[in-house]
């Protein structure tokens, strides 16, 4: 045993040191009441409830009870309570009975419901008090806004951006090309007034939109010039939510 008098290491007891009775005071486990001393006693021996040798856990009972006296525990008066319902349960164990006592119910059943009710509580108790809790583990702050302001800038679309979703809407058409016999032209004018009505019926129209992949590549370069000239003409902008995101074209 180690100890600190004075600021000095010590491993013996000072011959001068006076202890006075009671001084020294022994903290055991805790129960909450006689069921939970009860329990204790059954779970620590692995022994079943629904056959409880009363006679066993009468004297381990009374035999903690005792030590809790002798270390100045305050006992409740439920504990005392149950020391005379064991005592009474095996006093009327003991006895012997007649041919109309053994339609009696036997008298530990009342007792071991009350155990495993007791026990099922319990159980459901330490489950709720494993989630967290407010104000234990989870803990409410507020953060005043006042003044502030938040801003998201809206990028600016970038000619490489442009290029890129051309690009991709040019490989989507040659996934689907096909060999079509086409009696007319694709005219960029067309092209142009098939654009504006599409964006007139809608608030706006992505660029992907813009296509039709059955009309192969010739489709793809007539509405993507259509496009550069209704920009240029300053009849349509270019909307971009932010990086890399889908492109987006609406009436100016």
């Amino acid at each position: 045993m180690l100890a600190i008098i004075n600021n000095e290491q010590t491993t013996e007891l000072p011959q001068d040191l006076y202890i006075p009775p009671h001084a020294l005071r022994v903290f055991l486990e805790t129960f909450e009441g006689p069921l939970d001393l009860l329990l204790y006693l059954i779970r620590r021996q692995s022994l079943d409830i629904l056959s409880l040798p009363i006679a066993k856990i009468t004297e381990q009972y009374i035999q903690y009870i005792e030590l809790m006296k002798e270390l100045q525990i305050e006992l409740a008066a439920e504990y005392l309570l149950m020391v005379a319902i064991l005592t009474e349960i095996k006093s009327r164990m003991l006895l012997p009975r007649s041919q109309e006592d053994e339609d009696e119910e036997d008298p530990r059943m009342n007792l071991v419901r009350r155990l495993i009710e007791y026990e099922r509580f319990k159980q459901a108790s330490n489950k709720l008090n494993e989630l967290p809790r407010l104000g234990r583990d989870i803990h409410e702050f507020e953060v005043p806004c006042a003044g502030l302001s938040i801003v998201k800038p809206v990028p600016q679309v970038q000619l490489q951006e442009l290029i890129n979703a051309y690009q991709d809407a040019l490989l989507r058409a040659r996934l689907y090309q096909q060999h079509e016999i086409v009696t007319e032209p694709l005219l960029i004018r067309d092209r142009i007034n098939a654009i504006l009505k599409l964006i007139n019926s809608g608030d706006r129209v992505e660029f992907k939109d813009c296509f039709t992949v059955q009309e192969g590549v010739a489709g793809v370069i007539v509405s993507f010039l259509a496009l550069l000239d209704l920009i240029k003409a300053g009849m349509i902008s270019i909307v971009q939510s932010s990086f890399c995101s889908p492109i987006y074209f609406k009436r100016v």
